[in-house]
């Protein structure tokens, strides 16, 4: 098992490597403190397991999502399939598979709206094409979604999920959010430090007065439940908007509102071709969950009551 996690994680810097795509310095900084904080080097060590192609996946992983384009997320997909049943076999790696898992279909998305642009007789080379419109991304992701089983946890949690939001005065479908975030796996932590059913990072669970230490109390499901619908009902008192709330939840409030201002815009879909390629796909998929599993559409959505 050691010499195949080996070569699974040669085969991903390999692939990085060959496309000679290099991540800014800020990036690998960031993942170089994801790696300390998160990951065991000496069990990484016993494992057999080069650090450095850990981080450089993972970095590229980061980069790409967080890259304005969403094409380039296509090149991902074969490395991340060959790397995910590895990652499930040690306790270390594990809520890393979790969130991999939940996001495998964001490559398979980006491969399917490759293939949905239409040829041209001009048409230019596929590293030109510009990105995939939102109402476009919204069809193709209900088609994705429309034969998928509900996740093993759904059950289980969604009940109570949907009394915890609706307690904190936020619409309860919004509780599948969970399934686009983590498949309602609260032990899910993701390479740019999220954690937690709701995925929340670091920052923002303080901001919600969640402690990080001596227990992330991101990982106690009530409590990661009742920030992120604090948390989600404070974004669209700001922008009015859930579509937005949705995308600020996803890229940072900040970048989405310096963006609605500087292009004078109102809407997600002003935006979205500005906005990490993880966070066009994101808001789109959150729709086409919410169609798939409650048969409503974000604008349906209304805040109940005091």
């Amino acid at each position: 098992m050691k010499n195949i996690l080996v070569l699974l994680l040669s085969l991903a810097a390999t692939t990085i490597a060959q496309e000679e795509l290099l991540p800014p310095d800020e990036i690998i900084q960031s993942v170089q403190e994801w790696l300390q904080d998160n990951l065991d080097g000496q069990a990484l060590d016993e494992l057999g397991v080069d650090k450095e192609r850990v981080q450089q996946f993972l970095t590229e992983v980061r980069r790409r999502f967080q890259g304005t384009y969403v094409y380039d997320l296509t090149a991902l997909k074969e490395t991340a399939v060959q790397l995910l049943p590895v990652l499930r076999e040690f306790e270390e790696t594990r809520p890393y598979a979790v969130w991999l898992q939940t996001h495998l279909d964001y490559f398979d998305v980006a491969e399917e709206l490759r293939h949905e642009v239409k040829p041209g007789p001009e048409k230019p080379p596929p590293s030109q094409w510009p990105n995939p419109s939102p109402p476009l991304q919204r069809s193709v992701w209900i088609r994705e979604l429309r034969d998928r089983s509900l996740p093993p946890l759904a059950g289980d949690y969604v009940p109570r999920l949907k009394e915890i939001f609706a307690a904190e005065k936020l619409p309860p479908e919004l509780v599948w959010l969970a399934e686009v975030e983590s498949s309602f796996n609260p032990a899910a932590r993701s390479p740019a430090g999220a954690a937690g059913m709701f995925q929340l990072m670091p920052a923002t669970a303080r901001s919600l007065n969640l402690s990080l230490r001596p227990w992330d109390e991101r990982l106690q499901t009530d409590k990661s439940a009742r920030a992120a619908a604090r948390y989600l009902r404070q974004l669209h008192g700001r922008f009015g908007d859930w579509r937005l709330a949705l995308a600020a939840y996803n890229a940072g409030e900040g970048r989405v509102d310096e963006l609605l201002k500087k292009n004078r815009a109102r809407t997600f879909d002003a935006i979205a071709h500005r906005l990490p390629a993880e966070t066009q796909l994101y808001v789109p998929k959150v729709e086409a969950t919410l169609h798939k599993r409650e048969g409503v559409k974000l604008d349906q959505l209304r805040i109940p009551k005091e």
